[in-house]
């Protein structure tokens, strides 16, 4: 976010008003079960305004990124429990859609992979090496094509 707002490129944030239940205590380094809602949370941690995921309009933006991580995993799909027969997030899921069909970049950070290759059958997604990937496509009957960083396109 910050190289991308450093130069000519205008930065919206966005995250979907869903209740986050499985929060990680960093101070603990444990898991703790209590309720927040991930559009409030995302704001507190970017410090910027945040606007709900519902109302991203393909239209008018250039491209998306999503981060990995809890969000992808835990928070937007039931990925981290149910692995392969996971469910995505009806907002992630219209987005993904939505810029695939417009022929837009779609940027997957680390474990947001799976969102893409959950929701578009066929993706074939960029990595820059084969391990832990190589699996989490398999079981989710998609491609990932194996590129050095440096060969891979920057937005």
């Amino acid at each position: 976010m910050l190289v991308y707002s450093q130069g000519d490129a205008e930065v919206q944030m966005f995250a979907p008003d869903v209740s986050q239940v499985h929060v990680i205590n960093h101070e603990k380094g444990q898991s703790e079960v209590f309720s927040k809602n991930a559009l409030s949370e995302s704001a507190r941690i970017a410090r910027s305004n945040i606007t709900d995921l519902a109302k991203l309009n393909v239209s008018n933006h250039e491209a998306v990124i999503f981060p990995g991580g809890v969000l992808a995993t835990i928070i937007v799909s039931t990925f981290a429990t149910d692995w392969k027969d996971c469910k995505v997030n009806k907002e992630v899921e219209r987005v993904l859609k939505d810029f695939n069909k417009a022929i837009k970049p779609i940027g997957l950070c680390c474990t947001s992979l799976v969102l893409a290759v959950k929701v578009l059958p066929g993706v074939d997604v960029t990595v820059d090496h084969e391990e832990p990937y190589a699996g989490t496509t398999q079981a989710l009957a998609a491609k990932h094509t194996v590129k050095e960083k440096k060969d891979q396109c920057d937005l």
